[in-house]
């Protein structure tokens, strides 16, 4: 995607690079392909590809759609009524009019976003994480970008975009994000430990112990941790993501647990973080 480079950041190349794969993927789709429903809960491939439009252009100032007048039943807050409200606009638009709407809004996201100052990455404003910088507001797009990439590959039997900027990001996520899924959601007692093994192109052994009622990483990890989950990095992601069942990872073999069973259902369940 062309623009005028005047900053380095890496994270602006990040989403031109999840972008493309996006477009790749959607590329001469059949009509009725379109509508076929896909890991995120109500909604279709088409509808995916609609809430990025509609985050890129709010961030590019555009108006936003009036919200539909009943919420369905999987938008959960304000933030799921906001991205509905550019879902729904979308849902009688032909899917290839969508993805040229979504060709022409990242384009011109990528342009505005090269030619930002340096200094503009570096100020605190809001996101869907609260006051951060910027460019962590735009780590989360990358992010947020690769789920609904890999939401739409899976459900087209289209698999790509893997072991890239996307799925590190979401990893690096993942990981940020379990000291609070431990700690926080499944609040088990001091001198627990949970070992994350995560095996894949970018994996991690990521062990998360709490002490004094706050989790924290632990490098290295422990010889003998409460609990062990073993699994790939597709399945780690899947589940911080919200877009499987741990149950259904477990009986499949894809979770692999040792240890304490109780503890580690409780992280299972606990470990999705995305809004």
């Amino acid at each position: 995607m062309a623009g005028q480079t005047v900053n380095d950041e890496p994270v602006v190349e990040e989403l031109d690079e999840v972008w493309a794969s996006v477009l790749e993927a959607c590329q001469e789709l059949p009509d009725d392909e379109w509508d076929r429903p896909t890991d995120c809960p109500g909604w279709t491939v088409k509808d995916n590809l609609s809430h990025l439009i509609g985050v890129e252009r709010m961030l590019l100032g555009d108006p936003a759609p009036e919200a539909p007048a009943e919420a369905p039943p999987h938008v959960r807050n304000t933030i799921g009524e906001v991205n509905e409200a550019w879902v729904a606009a979308r849902r009688d638009v032909p899917g290839q009019d969508v993805l040229a709407e979504f060709a022409d809004t990242t384009y011109r996201r990528i342009t505005v976003l090269r030619e930002l100052p340096p200094e503009k990455f570096d100020e605190i404003g809001p996101s869907p994480t609260g006051m951060a910088p910027y460019r962590e507001f735009m780590d989360t797009r990358v992010m947020d970008s690769w789920a609904h990439e890999q939401d739409i590959r899976r459900a087209l039997d289209r698999p790509g975009g893997r072991n890239g900027a996307g799925e590190r990001v979401s990893l690096e996520r993942c990981a940020k994000a379990m000291p609070f899924v431990v700690g926080k959601k499944v609040a088990p007692p001091d001198g627990t430990t949970v070992l994350f093994a995560v095996n894949g192109v970018l994996g991690t052994h990521l062990a998360v112990g709490v002490d004094g009622g706050r989790a924290a990483v632990l490098d290295p990890p422990p010889a003998d941790p409460t609990v062990t989950l073993a699994m790939d990095q597709e399945a780690y992601w899947r589940l911080g993501f919200g877009r499987v069942e741990p149950l259904d990872l477990l009986a499949s073999g894809a979770v692999v647990m040792t240890g304490d069973e109780s503890l580690g259902r409780a992280v299972l369940a606990a470990m999705p973080f995305m809004i």
